[in-house]
């Protein structure tokens, strides 16, 4: 939407006019301080900006924060995902409140649709654990039918040596004795989300490389969706043209790295979404990335809210754009676009919005492989919440939008 783009490009501006005051200041006083630490997601700290970047006459637009990182996901006595009911009915349009629905409107929620054709639902997600740990609250059943019952997909965000090959595996463990395919996001990149609320990652690019031949170790050999890096294409132009360079090979190394570990792992690169970055210069990115020749497609609308119908027409136009091979594909994060875009500027779990397209493998759509909820609803952008932590008021406003 044009004034929520022109509202984000606004920010980026005033961002990085300010940290360029800061910059000057700072080598007046022979102390430059440069880039962001290096770490878990921390909210509230969108002025760590890089002072080295040179502003661009139009700057893009910024993607609101990836606020994407669960809490350590707990096991489950058992992997094998709860069947949803089968006869799907539609969500009743209701209009999303703080209060907590009545204790007998609750009771009987409408049943949700089964869970999409062979995806992986993790038992230690957060909506999960929730529902467990609440089984007296008047949200729980339907929160449980319509998003509990659904696959989604699992992030792996904290740069962890030595232990991220264990995490995958268990995962992709659970995932094979299901019979299921999990979904992975691997976000731990240098300089992640440009030193905003989701700043972190890997310290350098090195470490960066051998954190991801890690994860690859734990993919196993049975079938896998990986999500490379939400933001990492997209957002890259608060890189300087060397931190760009070496960001971008970086993602093609580790392209080559998945999937020559597990052959029938397809992994996917951040094509951003229909608001952000004209095809042609997504694309361009995109190949300068290694997405044509070191993945199987792109992805997009992580995070956000664009309509379906509106992603499919980006993605197909991006992948025509970056020009083959002719096997490229994309999957578009339905989780929370059911009712679109919000108004301008209301990014932050913005109210009246929805569950979209239920996941699945089977869109019928020409070159849209999957639609995926790569977002878990209902985990927090930070304002019900603390930034990824599971909300059970905006999950209740998701599954009622």
């Amino acid at each position: 939407m044009p004034g929520i783009r022109a509202q984000r490009r606004t920010t980026h501006r005033a961002r990085r006019r300010a940290a360029r005051r800061h910059g000057l200041l700072a080598v007046a006083s022979a102390v430059v301080a440069i880039g962001a630490t290096a770490g878990l997601i921390e909210a509230g700290q969108d002025d760590r900006r890089r002072t080295t970047a040179v502003p661009e006459p139009t700057p893009p637009p910024v993607l609101q924060p990836l606020p994407a990182v669960p809490t350590p996901r707990v096991p489950s006595p058992t992997a094998t995902p709860t069947p949803a009911p089968a006869s799907p009915s539609p969500s009743p349009r209701a209009s999303r409140t703080s209060a907590a629905p009545t204790a007998t409107a609750a009771a009987t929620p409408a049943p949700a649709p089964p869970p999409g054709n062979g995806l992986f639902r993790d038992p230690g997600s957060q909506v999960l654990q929730w529902v467990r740990a609440n089984p007296d609250d008047p949200r729980r059943p339907l929160i449980e039918s319509r998003i509990g019952a659904q696959p989604a997909a699992v992030w792996f965000a904290q740069y962890n040596p030595g232990r991220v090959a264990g995490e995958v595996r268990a995962v992709t463990r659970d995932a094979a004795a299901a019979g299921r395919t999990p979904v992975l996001v691997p976000y731990a990149i240098p300089d992640r989300d440009c030193g905003g609320a989701s700043q972190g990652g890997a310290p350098d690019i090195a470490a960066y490389d051998a954190w991801i031949r890690e994860f690859a170790q734990g993919l196993g050999a049975a079938p896998a969706i990986v999500i490379l890096e939400p933001d990492a294409i997209a957002l890259a132009d608060c890189l300087t043209a060397e931190g760009r360079t070496a960001r971008f090979a970086a993602l093609a190394r580790a392209g080559s790295t998945l999937r020559a570990a597990n052959p029938k792992a397809r992994v996917y690169f951040d094509g951003g979404h229909s608001g952000w970055h004209p095809p042609a210069k997504q694309a361009a990115a995109l190949r300068a990335a290694g997405a044509a020749t070191s993945g199987d497609g792109i992805f997009t609308n992580v995070a956000n809210f664009r309509p379906t119908a509106d992603e499919r027409t980006y993605a197909r136009q991006v992948l025509a754009a970056l020009g083959g091979p002719s096997g490229l594909g994309a999957v578009i994060d339905t989780s929370r676009n059911g009712n679109g875009a919000p108004a301008p500027g209301q990014w932050c779990d913005p109210e009246g919005r929805a569950l979209g397209q239920p996941p699945t493998t089977r869109t019928g759509e020409r070159l849209i492989d999957a639609y995926l909820w790569v977002k878990l609803p209902g985990e927090s952008d930070g304002c019900t919440a603390a930034p990824g932590a599971f909300s059970p008021e905006y999950a209740h406003g998701l599954a009622t939008g």
